[in-house]
């Protein structure tokens, strides 16, 4: 796997293309991020990277081997710490260095993990999309789960049953958004499609591993 980015999600909005097609895209502000350490194979068992993103401007906020790390690298405390396994290839990146959306380009395919909505405890119609009974007065039955399964054989529930409960707030990974344009002054990436969370939430950033940009 490549070094990545840690982004936040600004909002959706659209843009059309040079034959007037309306293209729905996500605005995502990926990096500045600064790499804060380098694992290796010899001494970690593992090759990776940790990324920091948005600078911490409280210190009274970190504890003190927080800010003993990013004393002995030299580096402005970051508020967001990510890892990225890699195949070795950042060789050429040292403590301290950002990384920008320039190690993307226009047309590539990327995969988006972020935090999806919390909906909190919901029913089974919202959470599982399941058909609801009649409406009218009488019927007694409008939007409850439905039967349980067997009696007295097995005498239980079984495993995996679509009933009510918490929903949302899971990480979620969007595969395969291409991305449509790349402003470099800002470090934004226009995405086409929706990717999981609300707007301002943190969004990891990977080069896809199933497809690839033209």
């Amino acid at each position: 796997m490549s070094i990545g980015l840690i982004g936040r999600k600004i909002g959706m909005t659209q843009i059309f293309d040079q034959d007037g097609n309306v293209i729905p895209v996500t605005v995502i502000e990926a990096g500045p991020c600064y790499i804060l350490e380098q694992k290796t194979k010899e001494k970690h068992g593992y090759t990776a990277v940790l990324l920091g993103f948005i600078d911490q401007m409280k210190k009274k906020r970190m504890n003190k081997p927080q800010i003993g790390f990013f004393d002995k690298i030299n580096v402005f405390p970051k508020k967001v710490l990510k890892e990225f396994r890699t195949n070795g290839e950042t060789q050429d990146y040292q403590i301290g260095d950002q990384v920008k959306v320039d190690i993307f380009q226009q047309g590539d395919y990327i995969d988006v993990t972020g935090t999806t909505k919390g909906r909190g405890f919901q029913g089974t119609v919202k959470r599982h999309n399941t058909t609801r009974g009649p409406m009218a007065h009488g019927s007694r039955y409008h939007r409850r789960p439905g039967s349980m399964g067997a009696c007295a054989d097995p005498s239980r529930v079984f495993k995996g049953k679509r009933l009510p409960g918490r929903m949302g707030g899971t990480n979620c990974k969007m595969q395969n958004l291409k991305i449509i344009d790349i402003k470099h002054d800002d470090n934004i990436l226009l995405v086409k499609g929706a990717i999981p969370g609300a707007n301002d939430n943190i969004v990891l950033i990977n080069k896809a591993k199933k497809k690839s940009g033209k």
